[in-house]
């Protein structure tokens, strides 16, 4: 028959005595996590949380026996280096403190480069000797200057996701670089019935301000757009209102102590622009129209006076030249006139010969 040990007895008691003592309870996964790394988180939760480690069957065990609702459920994330973890704070501060509390260890064969390890350009603190056979293995170009080994050209010995050979661990090891963050790895919280898994623990607290200043800007917009009233939307509503109130009475031309200004101001333009329109625009009568009542336009009277004048308004001008005229007519008559006389005298003198004539042959 297979006895249980009375340590595994008393372990199992003390955890099932915490289960129930306090109301935040984890799974912690202690894989990897060195011996000094664990000391100083264990330091940094001094005050906040107890971790305590065990076997995975005695986990099980004390969960099952537990009478907390749902708590069993953490069962499903126990993997591989379990332990359990008890506060009294909030999961999400909890989560928040073990983030914080992030150390560096050096990389050991077959841990993942958290990010491109890069070996840079410079002098090392390894002395001459096998070291420099070691860097040219994993294809750090190097070199020896004085008494160290240097290395001639930045140089990327593990991209990010890799996984680490011995030979790339132990030269980190010897380079004094520590690329992995260790911390402690909290798989999953039960709190009052609710399980919380490590992806919703650890969302930065950043995340969930910016999502609470959304929702109460959506909020807000959402009131204001309905004319929901409350003790955040009164004021702006009050302000909307009188905005409103204003429009109206300058669009419905209705006078108001507040609104005379502007009303006044609004009529002195519009008459200004009337005016301008009045000036660029003078009326005019159509042809067609005067044509067929008859009347003839005041412009075309006006031309006609100018073009027939009356007769006691004829221009001096006008005048010399009739003058001028009509004593040119009066001297063409006298020369005409002496003409005459000289040509009736000679007539007359012939028809006195002929009758001399007449009368000597008689």
């Amino acid at each position: 028959m297979f006895m249980v040990s009375e340590k595994k007895k008393a372990v199992l008691k003390d955890i099932s005595a915490d289960i129930e003592k306090y109301p935040v309870v984890g799974i912690v996964d202690m894989h990897c996590l060195p011996a000094r790394q664990l000391y100083q988180i264990k330091e940094q939760l001094k005050d906040k949380a107890v971790i305590r480690m065990a076997k995975k069957k005695v986990i099980m065990l004390a969960l099952k026996q537990s009478k907390k609702p749902d708590i069993d459920k953490l069962e499903e994330k126990i993997q591989n280096e379990p332990a359990m973890l008890f506060s009294d704070a909030n999961p999400f501060e909890l989560a928040h403190t073990i983030a914080r509390s992030v150390s560096k260890a050096a990389a050991k064969e077959g841990d993942i480069a958290p990010s491109d390890i890069t070996i840079p350009a410079g002098p090392t603190n390894l002395p001459p000797g096998p070291a420099i056979g070691e860097l040219q293995r994993i294809k750090i170009p190097s070199g020896v200057e004085g008494d160290k080994i240097v290395v001639k050209k930045d140089t990327c010995v593990a991209e990010e996701g890799e996984t680490f050979s011995k030979d790339v661990a132990d030269v980190l090891m010897k380079l004094g670089i520590e690329p992995m963050d260790i911390s402690l790895n909290l798989v999953a919280v039960w709190d009052d019935g609710l399980v919380f898994d490590k992806d919703l623990l650890f969302i930065p607290a950043e995340h969930y301000i910016g999502q609470l200043k959304s929702g109460h800007s959506n909020a807000f917009n959402l009131s204001m757009s309905i004319d929901y009233i409350t003790a955040d939307t009164v004021p702006t509503l009050i302000s909307k209102a009188y905005q409103q109130a204003v429009s109206l009475s300058l669009e419905a031309g209705i006078v108001t102590s507040e609104n005379i200004g502007s009303l006044l101001a609004k009529a002195h333009g519009q008459a200004t622009a009337l005016k301008g329109m009045a000036k660029d625009e003078a009326p005019q009568v159509p042809q067609d129209e005067s044509k067929d009542s008859g009347a003839e336009p005041e412009d075309a009277g006006k031309d006609e006076k100018e073009e027939k004048p009356a007769e006691g308004d004829i221009p001096e001008e006008a005048g010399e030249e009739k003058g001028k005229g009509k004593e040119s007519g009066e001297e063409d008559k006298t020369e005409d006139s002496a003409e005459g006389g000289e040509e009736k005298d000679v007539g007359e003198k012939e028809e006195s010969k002929e009758d001399e004539n007449k009368e000597k042959e008689e």
